[in-house]
């Protein structure tokens, strides 16, 4: 039953317990089983939050007894938080030993929106440290790891997210996605993630530091189902004047628009953006999934965008960014940071004023070339991750026998859509030789989360993955 539960979507799960057929309390118990028994394994979650979810599993049973009691979307549904969110009274790592034994004094706003939906905080997931490395790696323990492949990496930063959802180990997933964060993991362990437009979602700084821009962070869903996706993503969106660029329009209805047509869509595909060989295996599996798109939409073509090879401009305002908000670890933690936050930190204390205001130019520049295309086309395909998810700690430094950068050569298709704040997502569309999952990107204008979801909802339809389980964790 426990794990029938755990494979189970959140409106099948919200039924059962409106319904009354169902306890939170004994579903938040089976979760922590399977918690218990299998991330040991896995890695995939930093702290487990036993007491608290048992005490809003009580909280959550007793309100569905109560006939007066309003009942949230999420209610009763046990979730995952990533653990570069604060959750007060609990510790909050970001990954980093430094951090390894602080407590939050507040929630962030995200984490408030989904205690108000009444869904069951299990716990915070794993995550490179600070978000800033493409695998799940850091000295708090050892690699999240793939339920597909225990020998191979979960995908970064949100790893922790999508392996949890992946394995049964929570309904659904809050992630966050700074250059592919969320659609990395969500490819490489065969879940749906979106990243949202930018400013989507609210961000609430907990740090008492040096606050900095958010030019390419966006928190979002990682899920098996769409449904589910569009349900969290409804919960988490929407204005916050604790956060001045959240956007401040009406949150659209994102599960109504699940079940748009989309027989009109004009569908644009792009198998590289100029700079970026892709696995032969990882696109025969694209190759195939595309041939079934033809039957959904009005119009499916084959397109270019080259664009040059921008990382080192997004890379220029991502570290500088950090560096202005955690210098202080180079000359305080040093001997306590991983190799890849040293680099990042040391690397944006060089980047100069000039070299920041190019970037920023830059990106201009890349925004305009992407709006052109939509002029056109209502969506654009890439595929999500250049090669299929590899061993722990071994990032590609080679694709069909062409060298590549092993820091971003996996994700060439993620960072530059963080970079024009567009809405993407990672769909699940096959399965490599080696039995490893592939995503699908889809790349939607600024505000059209809508569209993919509807695409995605009809290619879920056509493709069903959500009852494919992982076999080596099962």
């Amino acid at each position: 039953m426990d794990e029938i539960l755990a494979f189970s979507t959140v409106t099948e799960l919200r039924n059962l317990i409106v319904s009354k057929k169902l306890s939170p309390v004994e579903l938040t118990e089976g979760y922590l089983r399977r918690i218990d028994s299998l991330n040991p394994l896995i890695n995939s979650y930093l702290t487990v939050m036993y007491d608290y979810a048992i005490g809003q599993a009580k909280q959550a049973e007793k309100a569905v007894m109560d006939k007066d009691s309003v009942l949230g979307p999420l209610h009763g549904i046990p979730i995952s938080v990533k653990d570069l969110d604060a959750v007060r009274g609990i510790r909050t790592t970001f990954g980093s030993l430094v951090f390894q034994d602080y407590i939050s004094k507040q929630d962030s706003i995200i984490i408030e929106r989904i205690k108000n939906s009444g869904a069951i905080i299990l716990g915070k997931t794993n995550t490179s440290e600070f978000g800033l490395l493409g695998h799940t790696e850091n000295k708090l323990g050892d690699h999240c790891r793939n339920p597909w492949n225990l020998e191979r990496t979960s995908g970064g930063s949100s790893g922790g997210a999508a392996a949890a959802v992946s394995a049964g180990l929570c309904v659904l997933a809050q992630g966050s996605d700074g250059g592919g964060s969320i659609r990395n993991p969500a490819s490489f362990c065969g879940v749906y993630g979106l990243k949202p437009t930018q400013n989507r979602i609210p961000l609430l700084a907990t740090s008492n530091r040096q606050e900095t821009p958010n030019q390419f962070s966006q928190s979002g869903p990682i899920s098996r189902s769409v449904e589910d996706a569009a349900i969290l993503l409804e919960v988490m969106s929407g204005y916050d004047e604790r956060d001045p660029r959240s956007i401040k329009d009406p949150v659209p209805d994102f599960i109504n628009e699940l079940n748009n047509s989309i027989n009109h869509f004009k569908v644009g595909w792009c198998s590289k953006f100029g700079f970026s060989p892709v696995d032969n295996s990882v696109m025969d599996v694209i190759r195939n999934a595309l041939l079934s798109i033809k039957s959904l939409v009005h119009t499916s073509d084959f397109i270019e965008i080259n664009i040059e090879d921008h990382f080192s401009e997004f890379w220029q305002i991502f570290t500088a960014n950090f560096y202005t908000k955690y210098s202080w670890l180079l000359s305080e933690n040093k001997s306590d940071l991983t190799w890849y936050t040293i680099d990042a930190l040391e690397y944006g204390a060089k980047v100069s004023g000039s070299e920041y205001s190019s970037a920023l130019g830059k990106i201009d520049l890349l925004k305009h070339k992407f709006s052109l295309k939509f002029e056109s086309y209502d969506l654009v395909l890439t595929p999500t991750m250049t090669v299929e998810a590899f061993p722990v700690g071994c990032p590609p430094t080679q694709i069909n026998d062409e060298d590549i950068n092993p820091f971003y050569g996996a994700f060439p298709f993620t960072f530059p859509i963080n970079m024009i704040g567009f809405p993407a997502a990672s769909i699940p569309c096959g399965f490599t030789k080696n039995g490893m999952p592939v995503g699908l990107q889809v790349i939607a204008n600024i505000g059209e989360e809508g569209k993919i979801l509807a695409f995605s909802r009809a290619f879920e339809k056509l493709n069903p993955w959500i009852q494919l389980r992982p076999t080596q964790i099962n």
